[in-house]
């Protein structure tokens, strides 16, 4: 008889999968998304500004939000998750178990989910997307952080398929839950570095229906999406294109909104924010203005050093850098006192009872001069400039964005008066990239989201701090962060897991790698009046991308807007202020 490995996998799986725990729970429905409104309609268009036009829109080889936002539009993941509780729910697995030691995690695949070419899906897609991933040639470097503490699945049958994971790690799920699946049959002969653009067969709500090199990408909702009929997904995903419009400039992205160019408009600069959201338009309502408040997490921005070389392989260098940079007067001057001041890397873990401890970064340019005298820097009486073994100090600063130059001005004279010189060098986003991923930059401005499960491995562990295209861009190193990143490997209680963040915030916060710098905690917004949306406006834990899924083209209010327009009319007010845990379950 003829001996079938896979039947052997199967029954040694069953059999000795005792004490595994399956999921969904038996009472799991799919049930209605409780964000969603039953008012929602299918239809219309979106006009979003995107930013600058990004080198890739395959995530796996082009880290950014962007390229995040219209991968998961087109690829479905293993599972999904619940939008309020955050509990792992069904998608492309339409159930699952977890060995009772924590490593072996097997997924069911839904036999009807397919791609948009009518093929299956398949349990030979997700080893073919996990394998290309870890694929050493391949330029995935981010996402190997957290997929390469697994073995490669072992197929069990078209629909069966085991993950085995070489340690135990609270993220381990969620890190295969998460995992964009691609069509193997599409891809496999094909250079994978080399797919960027073009993505003719996915499994997800929407589809690449027109790409304009510099000006858009245009996505179109998908009639025969597999999953359409999931009463989860019924009010959402309601627009029948999204257009993602590319600007070089946030500025002339501003003025192609306020000319009903961008329909949505997430606001990051206070200037604009304050003063130019005034006007006619404004006025009467027809561009509407809302800070929302809900519970997405705080990132980070700051000035990146890179600490794999000199100056900025010096600590006391790098502390000099950030009490040389007055954030206060920058704040103020520049950003009408809108923001709070970074003291933490992880903002979001402390709270009035359990308060931020690390000691607040001031503008004093006498202890950035001792701090450089210590790391041996002495002025040179003929130029004015620091010098150390007869090498100046100056620097590059790496940019991609002009409307950074009002800071660097600022920020240069102070240095240029402590016996430091910044020269600004501006790239494209793809150049930019590109020499972040080498690490071919002195100082950069870098902004970081941020998850609701912290992690500090991917950013901070001294084994990332070496990979090419990884999110350690400063180069950090430390011993004491390395021990912990291995002890919260095996915590599955989050409460704990956040305290141990909170130490290696402090240790890092000590170390400085960035020149920290400000942020909000909420989401500013200006959009025409023209959309259908519920009462939260944004989700529980998003941000603007919300509103491409939960929003809808409103045909009464856009012909309201249009009639108050041309009569010059003034339309209805909106809350400027909006709370989730407000409007929630009203």
């Amino acid at each position: 008889m003829k001996f079938n490995i896979a039947i052997f996998l199967s029954i040694l799986i069953i059999s000795t999968s005792h004490a595994d725990e399956f999921f969904p729970k038996k009472d799991w429905k799919d049930q209605s998304n409780p964000l969603a409104s039953t008012y929602a309609e299918v239809g219309g268009n979106i006009n979003v500004f995107a930013g600058q036009n990004p080198q890739s829109f395959n995530y796996y080889l082009d880290n950014n939000t962007f390229s995040k936002e219209v991968f998961s539009a087109m690829f479905d993941t293993i599972l999904s998750k619940n939008p309020v509780t955050l509990d792992e729910e069904p998608l492309i697995a339409e159930r699952w178990s977890i060995s009772d030691d924590k490593t072996v995690f097997t997924f069911w695949l839904d036999k009807k989910a397919k791609w948009s070419d009518g093929t299956l899906i398949t349990a030979d897609d997700v080893k073919w997307t996990f394998d290309t991933i870890m694929d050493p040639k391949n330029l995935t470097g981010v996402h190997k952080v957290s997929l390469e503490k697994f073995h490669s699945p072992t197929v069990i049958n078209s629909h069966q398929i085991s993950f085995t994971a070489k340690e135990v790690h609270w993220r381990n799920l969620l890190s295969i839950a998460t995992l964009e699946i691609l069509p193997k049959h599409v891809f496999k002969n094909k250079d994978f570095n080399k797919i960027n653009f073009e993505f003719p067969v996915v499994s997800g709500f929407y589809k690449i229906s027109d790409v304009k090199e510099l000006m858009y990408v245009k996505l179109e909702r998908r009639l025969d999406y597999w999953n359409r009929k999931a009463k989860r997904n019924q009010g959402t995903e309601n627009f029948q294109t999204l257009t993602f419009k590319f600007f070089a400039d946030r500025q002339n992205a501003f003025e192609a909104f306020k000319k009903g160019q961008i329909d949505l408009y997430p606001v990051y600069t206070a200037r604009l924010w304050i003063n130019e959201t005034k006007g006619e338009k404004f006025d009467k309502n027809w561009i509407v203005k809302q800070k929302i408040h809900n519970h997405s997490p705080v990132g980070f921005q700051g000035f990146a050093m890179n600490m794999r070389k000199p100056p900025f392989n010096d600590i006391n260098v790098r502390k000099a850098m950030a009490h040389l940079l007055d954030r206060e007067k920058m704040n103020k001057t520049l950003m009408y006192d809108q923001y709070f001041l970074h003291k933490s890397y992880y903002e979001d873990l402390y709270t009035d009872d359990q308060p931020n401890t690390n000691e607040f970064v001031k503008f004093d340019k006498t202890i950035a001069r001792k701090l450089l005298r210590e790391a041996g820097w002495k002025g040179n009486p003929k130029t004015g400039i620091l010098e150390k073994d007869g090498i100046p100090f100056q620097f590059n600063f790496l940019t991609r964005d002009m409307s950074v130059d009002k800071f660097l001005s600022i920020y240069s004279e102070d240095l240029k008066d402590a016996g430091i010189k910044l020269e600004i060098n501006r790239k494209d986003w793809a150049a930019w990239s590109k020499d972040m991923d080498q690490f071919n930059f002195d100082m950069t401005w870098a902004s970081w989201g941020a998850s609701l499960y912290k992690d500090p491995e991917g950013m901070w562990s001294s084994k990332e701090a070496d990979r090419l295209a990884g999110n350690n861009v400063t180069g950090f190193k430390n011993n004491e962060v390395d021990k912990i990143v291995e002890q919260q490997k095996i915590i599955f209680d989050i409460n704990k897991r956040n305290q141990l963040a909170k130490n290696v915030d402090k240790l890092v916060y000590d170390t400085y790698p960035y020149v920290l710098l400000w942020n909000i905690n909420y989401t500013r917004l200006l959009y025409w009046n023209k959309f259908g949306m519920p009462e939260t406006i944004l989700d529980k834990y998003g941000r603007e991308k919300a509103a491409y899924s939960y929003w809808w083209f409103d045909e009464d209010s856009a012909a309201d807007l249009d009639d108050a327009i041309k009569q010059k009319k003034t339309l209805p007010a909106k809350a400027l202020t909006v709370k989730f845990d407000a409007e929630f379950g009203k």
